[in-house]
């Protein structure tokens, strides 16, 4: 069966060799509401769908037109088995409910540093996701960025309050990175945005440096609230 839970994803799970992140464009704030509550529906009443599946959670955009999607898979076959069987049927389900559905895309990543602070039982209120995009497939790249971003954090002269984890994933195609940022509040977040510096970095030599990685394609930031996850019961 299927349960659903308020708790928050453990992103450093190790069971998880596969997360995934997709996007969906549902309109309006009452689309966002109406699509969660479908999708509740579709996935409660059925059994969960596989072993290899460890949790699937949904989030609503702060812009009130998106829905982010996290789920959390053993590996990439378990999905795929998955699509081939059991996907489809849930898809029309949810379309069947709010028609006009636009799924903007499906992203597979892998994790690969997180930072986080012992014993921290803080529960985050708003999850930030920044995707940055470099120009053409380079795994190395990826891993460097990422190692230059935490050695950036690590030296930050004014740390913002707030901040209660950062989740580093490198897209497949070895052109992407995503990082689920974990903040207590929006507003702690929006705070941190507007201090002096590009982003939530101070204007040092450093974060210079991550901002201007050659190969550097672009970057978005988009604040979420998690409003459903699920689990097997």
């Amino acid at each position: 069966m299927t349960r659903r839970t308020g708790d928050h994803p453990d992103l450093t799970d190790p069971r998880v060799g596969a997360p995934f992140f997709s996007t969906w464009r549902v309109g309006t704030p009452e689309r966002q509401r109406l699509t969660v509550e479908a999708i509740a529906r579709t996935w409660e009443r059925r059994d969960w769908p596989a072993a290899g599946l460890l949790g699937y959670h949904v989030y609503a955009g702060h812009d009130g037109s998106t829905l982010l999607h996290h789920s959390q898979w053993t590996s990439e076959s378990a999905y795929e088995a998955f699509v081939k069987t059991q996907r489809q049927e849930r898809v029309d389900e949810v379309d069947t409910a709010v028609p006009g559905i636009e799924r903007v895309r499906l992203d597979r990543y892998r994790r690969y540093r997180s930072g986080t602070q012992d014993g921290d039982t803080r529960v985050p209120g708003c999850v930030v996701i920044v995707e940055v995009e470099f120009e053409g497939p380079d795994p190395e790249r990826q891993r460097a960025w990422v190692d230059a971003v935490f050695e950036a954090l690590e030296s930050e002269p004014n740390p913002h309050p707030g901040g209660i984890g950062a989740h580093f994933h490198l897209g497949t195609d070895g052109t992407r990175v995503l990082n689920y940022a974990e903040w207590e509040t929006a507003q702690d977040h929006i705070d941190a945005m507007a201090a002096p510096g590009d982003g939530v970095g101070s204007a040092t030599e450093l974060w210079k440096r991550v901002q201007n990685w050659p190969g550097l394609k672009g970057s978005t930031v988009s604040r979420y609230e998690h409003v459903l996850g699920l689990l097997p019961a």
